[in-house]
């Protein structure tokens, strides 16, 4: 492949780039989206691989380790649950931040790039930010895996002198990058690119810990904004315009995207990605240190339940990450259909950090075939629960947490929920009362107007269901 055909190929690759990104940030268009982004990838790959920066003799070892790692991203896709999708995006993350710390490594001794003055000074540059940007990636990544796997706690781990640390470390990696711009051969400049790595490795993994399990879905399109500016990095390492160009699509659509859901979670957009850099000092308020719940649950049956839906006018219902544990999207639409065929309006109420990936129940929903004109955003429909007669809440704890509103000593006060309990009658699907990945007791539990449905999310609706066709 000549490299005329190569950079036209890349120039095709990023329009269909642009247009998968135009087509994800819709429900109707997000199937074209993929398609193009996979078709995109398709042609960036070929144009790589077969272009003229890799000779003949390095196509069987390319194709090996393409062969190898499709594989292993095939299987993974196929075998994962929906509700391991956020920790499986995680994971992807790590090691797209590691593959920029081995590109960087590599550019850095590979004994063909004879470069002086100037461009050897901005190559090294390249080499020192994306390494450095890639480790932040890699560890992070691991750490936001381990916690959304629940093989870490969600609970926030806030060291003593925290910002402090983060300072020293940030002058740290400041003046070591002088030292490694400064060295005379490699074998000098080796120390502090080495330095650096393990800094920036602890920084990540200091970032997350700092994180509570109520913003991981932040820090899941943080991560990701992250891993694409690690990609551009690469990309002036490589000097590949089209990493650079994706690269850079990604890392800023990733930014935006955290920035609108810190908005949504009335989070400090800088505080959370830099893992409380920049706030005050002390901690949080634990749960412990919230006004505990007064009054008692009132149970209810599937029978009653159905009985309640079926008196009802206007249902909201609320999923949840529960709904995506058990499996019960598909439930939850046959019990939708049924309801709109007895003339109930029904409709869903998503929060921007449902479930713990953005777009997480968006996606269970649209695999149901939900219509996407009853599933509304919590700000176009948070004014419309005084109107409403039942609102279903089906495995979702902490966005539908009145505290975050009326206790101002609570870890998520502030934080803008879902105000289920303002309906005539809320029915909270649950397996148990144990309290949500925040680790925050829900006093709508224990509100008058509230009925708690005790079961398997699956179980339990099908039972609703055929109690409601009775």
């Amino acid at each position: 492949m000549t490299q005329s055909l190569a950079t036209v190929s890349y120039i095709g690759a990023t329009i269909l780039f642009i247009l998968s990104l135009g087509g994800l940030s819709n429900p109707e268009t997000a199937r074209r989206g993929n398609l193009f982004g996979i078709i995109g990838m398709a042609i960036a790959v070929c144009a790589t691989v077969f272009g003229p920066s890799v000779t003949p003799a390095g196509y069987g070892w390319i194709v090996g380790a393409l062969a190898i790692g499709g594989s292993i991203g095939l299987f993974a896709a196929k075998k994962v649950q929906m509700t391991q999708m956020p920790e499986l995006v995680a994971l992807m993350h790590s090691l797209v931040g590691l593959a920029a710390c081995l590109v960087g490594f590599a550019s850095y001794v590979d004994p063909s790039a004879a470069l002086g003055g100037a461009e050897k000074s901005i190559h090294e540059m390249e080499i020192y930010i994306g390494i450095l940007i890639g480790a932040v990636t890699f560890s992070g990544s691991i750490i936001a895996f381990g916690k959304l796997s629940g093989k870490i706690g969600g609970k926030p781990m806030l060291l003593p002198g925290r910002h402090w640390l983060n300072l020293i470390g940030l002058l740290v990696v400041i003046w070591f990058g002088a030292r490694f711009l400064q060295a005379e051969s490699i074998d000098a400049g080796m120390l502090p690119l080495v330095v650096m790595t393990v800094i920036a490795l602890l920084f990540g993994i200091h970032m997350v810990m700092a994180i509570g399990g109520a913003d991981m879905p932040v820090v899941v399109s943080m991560l990701n904004s992250y891993s694409g500016w690690a990609a551009a990095a690469t990309g002036f390492m490589l000097s590949n315009d089209l990493l650079i160009v994706v690269g850079a699509l990604v890392g800023s659509s990733g930014a935006i995207l955290s920035y609108i859901m810190c908005r949504a979670m009335n989070r400090n957009f800088i505080s959370v990605i830099a893992g409380g850099f920049g706030t005050g000092g002390g901690t949080p308020a634990a749960a412990g240190g919230a006004a505990q719940p007064a009054g008692e649950i009132t149970a209810i049956s599937a029978t009653e339940t159905a009985e309640l839906l079926k008196d009802a006018k206007n249902v909201i219902i609320v999923p949840g990450y529960g709904m995506a544990v058990a499996q019960a999207q598909h439930t939850v639409f046959e019990l939708t259909r049924l309801l709109r065929d007895k003339g109930v309006n029904v409709r869903f109420a998503i929060h921007p950090v449902a479930g713990r990936m953005p777009g997480h129940m968006n996606v269970l929903l649209a695999e149901a075939k939900v219509p996407y004109d009853i599933v509304l955003e919590m700000d176009e429909i948070n004014q419309d629960f005084p109107d409403t007669d039942v609102t279903m809440v089906i495995g979702a704890n902490d966005i539908v947490n009145p505290a975050a509103e009326e206790d101002p000593a609570s870890p998520i006060a502030g934080m803008p929920v879902l105000q289920v309990w303002k309906a005539k009658t809320s029915i909270v699907v649950k397996r148990s009362m144990a309290s949500g990945y925040a680790g925050v007791e829900n006093p709508l539990f224990y509100k008058e107007n509230n009925r708690m449905l005790f079961g398997d999310a699956k179980k339990i609706l099908e039972e609703v269901r055929a109690a409601l066709g009775a």
